[in-house]
């Protein structure tokens, strides 16, 4: 192993739609990365339009442009493509939406924190390449570009061995640094039903969150906390930042520096605040 590294960074621009894989980043106030979950659909009872809500969004394909803010949507099995800005206001983008889930869609957006799944944990989530590799292979058929379609992490550490991530979090928060950012992880990402489904068609893969939780057992660490875990179904880091990341830019390559005592042995500072 070397050591880690940040991989690659995914920004998914639209709150459940596809990703974009991009060489640099930069950091909101909140600890949020730019254009990450910037935007969301919302229908008329004023909630989010999410894959929790509908697997409908699974077969809607989304290309972005993030220099040219332009959004290309099209329906996976047609192939009928449709440009738009990427903005708020756009009635062809609110009636294509609209068109698509077959009710009152509109695009909103939050430029200043976007809108994190985890509003007490508005950092990137962070899971290790190895760890995509491994799950991978605990399911029949699946590609890692599949597992990292289902469960959207931001960033993907590289040089680590599967799981690494697990020693981001602690009870009282782990600081690391990425580059001249810094932020704290908190917890183990608890999952959804969205990795459950293909993240092309929504088609459920059958007795996923228990063969999940049967592997994800047996790949703690023994220095973890049983009481760290209410459940198994959990995966990636969770993180805060750590108050001066607003304006500070992340780039694939940048080093990982990591506040734990060794990280060879993977003893995790269990420090409290």
């Amino acid at each position: 192993m070397t050591d880690p590294f940040l991989a690659r960074i995914n920004i998914y621009p639209i709150k459940s739609l596809d990703g974009v894989s991009v060489p640099s980043c930069g950091c909101l106030a909140n600890g949020a990365l730019e254009f990450d979950r910037r935007f969301a659909m919302r229908t008329e009872d004023g909630r989010f339009l999410n894959a929790k809500r509908s697997a409908d969004i699974h077969p809607l394909k989304a290309e972005f442009d993030l220099d040219g803010e332009t959004v290309r949507l099209s329906e996976r099995a047609l192939g009928l493509v449709s440009q738009f800005p990427l903005s708020i206001g756009c009635k062809p983008l609110d009636r294509f939406l609209s068109d698509y889930f077959r009710q009152p869609v509109t695009l909103v957006e939050n430029e200043v924190g976007g809108f994190p799944d985890d509003t007490d944990a508005a950092g990137p989530t962070i899971i290790s390449q190895a760890t995509l590799e491994t799950v991978m292979d605990w399911f029949e058929g699946l590609t890692v570009d599949e597992t990292r379609r289902r469960f959207r992490a931001n960033l993907e550490v590289g040089g680590v061995e599967p799981f690494w991530e697990d020693r981001l979090t602690s009870e009282g928060g782990v600081g690391f640094q990425i580059g001249d950012a810094r932020f704290v992880g908190v917890k183990q990402c608890p999952r959804c039903i969205v990795p459950t489904r293909s993240s092309d068609t929504g088609a459920v893969t059958a007795g996923f969150v228990d063969d999940f939780r049967q592997h994800r057992r047996r790949t703690l660490p023994d220095t973890m906390a049983a009481s760290r875990f209410d459940h198994h179904y959990r995966l990636a880091a969770n993180t805060v930042g750590a108050g001066e990341e607003h304006g500070r830019v992340l780039r694939t390559g940048d080093p990982f520096a990591v506040e734990i005592d060794d990280l060879s042995t993977g003893m995790i500072d269990e420090r409290t605040d």
